[in-house]
């Protein structure tokens, strides 16, 4: 009997990624605002690429859940700045600076 266990690395990798994605957009819309939804274009473009040039299927499912995840936080990100509007998330206060 041969086991094999591509399917539940790419289902734990994807748990994984999908989790990092969301202290991502909180953080960049914390620190950002919706400014950095590019960044997000950015690297969603070039990992979905990549998962086409990819031939192996693991790092290329990889690259490809990178990728759309990344699509995905581009809507989150500006949902996250109608969360911290009604107060469900901290505002970032901007410093005054004074010379």
């Amino acid at each position: 009997m041969e086991l094999h266990f591509t399917g539940i690395i790419i289902g734990v990798a994807t748990f994984f990624i999908i989790g990092l994605f969301h202290p991502l957009v909180i953080k960049g819309e914390y620190y950002f605002g919706v400014k950095c939804w590019w960044v997000f274009l950015l690297s969603g473009i070039v990992s979905v690429a990549a998962s086409i040039c990819v031939a192996d299927v693991l790092w290329s499912t990889l690259l490809a859940v990178f990728g759309a995840s990344s699509f995905w936080s581009i809507g989150e990100l500006f949902e996250q700045r109608k969360r911290v509007e009604r107060g469900w998330f901290p505002k970032r206060e901007k410093k005054n600076k004074r010379g």
